[in-house]
């Protein structure tokens, strides 16, 4: 196979992660933290990316990469309207539409393809985006709300989710598509997902405060109370504390989890219960997804970073560990698997997907009546 130079760049909600691969071999990596103490100070997402792309610049340099002449980048992508899971070409129609925001996920992740446009003004490549934040599998059931006319959203780390499932079927001998999962990803942002036969039919919606609380993010609070104490809130600052400085970053301000867990190790009793509310509030959205599956559940399968803490695999086998076995793969597989997603269309093995412009799901029949 020609060798292929491809460049990997990956917002998310407290980081920049960049890499560059040949292939599939990761020739360098570099994950830069961004504090939520300076991340704040941006009025937007989309005002964060000149220091972002600062990182980039200083991880180039730092490594002595010349990107001149790169085959491709790859993103990860969210922001613009949901899509099937795939590998798709970045087109200006989607850079305008990650920049609107138009799927209503506000979330880092909608900064990937805006990026991957900076980069390739200076060193030229093609653009793609690999299974976006934004890709949407999820069953009808798993859409409805009690207003009319207002659907859930699939938004979760769609790229990781997907890769560790993989990773764990194939750990046991199976296909994924034969599967049916809960698979967790625990970070600075948390999504709790059911997997049924290779599809992810349903999702808590992390940024927009759904689910478990967070090193970054609010989560899930009765409506009522959201009126009560943050009627007079501005609206960007309502905003941000689903996806940004909520969570770990409100009780603290800081959404550093390392430093929050030598506060746990310490005994401090405030930190102590804020750190185990989350882990609490985890194992109750991994017993709704069992719900979902029928309890038929073939395994447990949690991954991102803060399961590099082994409290939280040890409470959640406690809570959970009885519904199924548990698979722990700690950090994540997202480099590697916009890497491969870009690879196989550059090799030939599968060809690069074309974005519409509109949601790949459009409402019901009885949306029109």
């Amino acid at each position: 196979m020609k060798p292929y130079r491809i460049f990997v760049i990956n917002p998310g909600s407290t980081s920049t992660k960049l890499a560059l691969y040949e292939n599939d071999v990761n020739q360098f990596e570099c994950d830069v933290f961004h504090d939520s103490s300076i991340l704040k100070t941006f009025p937007t997402f989309n005002d964060q990316i000149p220091y972002r792309m600062q990182v980039i610049q200083e991880f180039l340099k730092d490594n002595g990469i010349d990107l001149t002449g790169i085959d491709a980048i790859a993103a990860r992508g969210g922001g613009f309207y949901p899509v099937e899971g795939g590998t798709y070409e970045i087109s200006e129609q989607m850079i305008q539409d990650a920049h609107d925001c138009v799927c209503g996920l506000y979330h880092a992740s909608m900064l990937g393809v805006q990026m991957a446009k900076e980069v390739q003004k200076i060193y030229g490549g093609k653009m793609y985006v690999i299974d976006p934040t934004c890709s949407d599998e999820l069953q009808d059931l798993a859409r409805m709300t009690g207003i009319k006319g207002i659907y859930r959203h699939s938004a979760t780390h769609f790229l990781n989710l997907k890769a560790a499932c993989r990773t764990y079927a194939a750990s046991v001998g199976r296909k994924y598509k034969d599967m049916n999962l809960i698979a967790c990803h625990i970070d600075g942002g948390i999504t709790i997902t059911a997997h049924r036969h290779g599809r992810m039919i349903d999702a808590n919606d992390g940024g927009g405060g759904e689910g478990p609380y967070t090193p970054t993010r609010m989560g899930g609070m009765a409506v009522t109370d959201v009126l009560r104490f943050a009627y007079d809130i501005p609206k960007e600052e309502l905003r941000s504390l689903c996806s940004q400085t909520g969570g770990f970053s409100s009780w603290f301000g800081t959404s550093n989890s390392d430093t929050v867990h030598a506060m746990v190790e310490a005994g401090d009793p405030k930190a102590v219960m804020v750190w185990n509310g989350m882990i609490y509030r985890v194992a109750k959205c991994i017993g709704e997804m069992a719900m979902v599956l029928h309890g038929e559940v073939d395994g447990i399968v949690l991954t991102g970073g803060l399961m590099r803490f082994n409290d939280v695999y040890e409470q959640l086998k406690e809570s959970c560990g009885w519904l199924a076995p548990i698979a722990v793969y700690p950090g994540e597989f997202e480099m590697e698997a916009l890497a491969k997603g870009v690879l196989r269309v550059l090799s030939g093995e599968e060809e690069a997907k074309t974005y519409s412009g509109h949601p790949v799901w459009q409402g019901f029949p009885f949306d029109q009546d």
